[in-house]
């Protein structure tokens, strides 16, 4: 806004130079406007091409202001109050105002009315009424005012900004919070929460047969062996979410999705006893996935498998995975009981069951598309995860 006053008064003074240097008298006078003419110029235009350089100096030293104003009421004396650099002068009082505030603004607005009063007094027409005599130091006064308003109202609106950008701040880190909650409760929903809990299964089991009339040591043995390995499962996927949380994964170490999901149907199968298949599909091999990325794409694959396995009833399971048109293609198919009609997931996430509604934010937090329903089959149920090959290799 600076910037616009003295880009105003350098338009003014081009205008008005040639009716000061005639007016002028011949000689001495005439190099005093000149030089009037030159410092006046060179100082506004300095200031208006180099406002954020030299402004904290004219903020510092208002003396600068009143030595310009100096400068200025010569050119006012030698050009008349009547030419175009007489409306210049409200020019001080509005820089004035928005620069130092009120105290500025007056001290500036009646130097400014004096110079043109004395301007009008050295006229020829001196005589003039007291209505029109006072036009243009009425102007400096209402340019100052309008200056300070001007001040106050940027100060409040940079105010406004400053509060809207903490509470800004404070709603992204809310959200931060609120999401590596939700990512929390994934993680435990679907890894030391279901473990722990198939721990708790077989321990009474355990129990059952331990206090059993004729107790049979082998199914005894079998069953503490499988409370072992669930302890130990738990505890390692206790270790690998702490160490999770305590790391950056290094985005330019890839991991090949479909070894991973291979192996853990084989696991899945191995421990359940349901028939569970895996086959790749596609037209060519998976390029090397994000550790991030790949995390979240097993993780659904494998609570598709969970699920299927505890609700549905199923008596087999069919996982495929391949590249189909641009897009990662993961597949989970039960031929279960399939889900009840009308199911949401508003529904699931009031009734507390958090494994479909933990799918779809983790297929969203990777920018991948999931379905969970029917699909293409008579029965049962089909998880199908279609991530863009082309978000394997944006930059997060």
């Amino acid at each position: 806004m600076c910037r616009q006053v003295f880009g105003f008064r350098l338009a003014m003074i081009a205008l008005a130079a040639p009716s000061a240097l005639l007016n002028a008298n011949p000689g001495v006078a005439t190099r005093l406007v000149g030089a009037a003419v030159v410092v006046t110029f060179m100082a506004s235009y300095v200031l208006f091409r180099d406002w954020e350089r030299f402004g904290p100096l004219l903020l510092r030293h208002p003396s600068l202001l009143a030595l310009d104003t100096l400068f200025a009421a010569l050119l006012l004396i030698s050009a008349g109050p009547t030419s175009t650099l007489a409306y210049v002068s409200v020019c001080t009082p509005l820089l004035a105002g928005i620069v130092y505030g009120w105290r500025g603004a007056g001290c500036f607005a009646g130097l400014q009315a004096v110079i043109l009063l004395l301007a009008q007094t050295a006229a020829a027409d001196a005589h003039r009424g007291v209505a029109e005599a006072s036009l243009l130091p009425g102007l400096c006064v209402i340019a100052g005012a309008v200056g300070v308003t001007l001040r106050n109202l940027m100060l409040r609106f940079g105010e406004a900004t400053t509060a809207l950008t903490t509470v800004q701040a404070r709603l992204a880190v809310t959200e931060a919070v609120g999401a590596e909650r939700a990512r929390l409760a994934r993680e435990l929903h679907d890894s030391v929460a279901k473990t722990l809990h198939g721990v708790a299964l077989a321990a009474d089991g355990l129990v059952g047969s331990a206090g059993a009339d004729r107790m049979d040591p082998v199914l005894v043995k079998q069953q503490a062996e499988l409370v072992a390995r669930s302890a130990r499962r738990a505890a390692a996927e206790s270790r690998e979410l702490l160490a999770d949380l305590r790391r950056e994964s290094d985005p330019d170490e890839g991991t090949d999705v479909l070894v991973e999901l291979a192996a853990r149907t084989r696991d899945f199968s191995t421990r359940t006893g349901l028939p569970t298949t895996y086959r790749p599909t596609g037209e060519h091999g998976v390029p090397p996935v994000p550790p991030a990325v790949a995390r979240q794409l097993l993780t659904i694959a494998t609570e598709a498998m969970e699920n299927a396995h505890r609700h549905a009833a199923p008596t087999k399971v069919d996982v495929r995975a391949g590249v189909h048109d641009s897009l990662l293609r993961i597949s989970v198919y039960d031929d279960g009981r399939g889900l009840p009609p009308g199911t949401t997931l508003e529904q699931l996430r009031r009734a507390g069951h958090f494994g479909l509604v933990g799918m779809v934010e983790r297929a969203a937090s990777v920018g991948a598309r999931i379905r969970i329903g029917r699909g293409d089959h008579p029965k049962g149920t089909e998880v199908r995860l279609e991530l863009p090959l082309d978000a394997l290799t944006a930059k997060t």
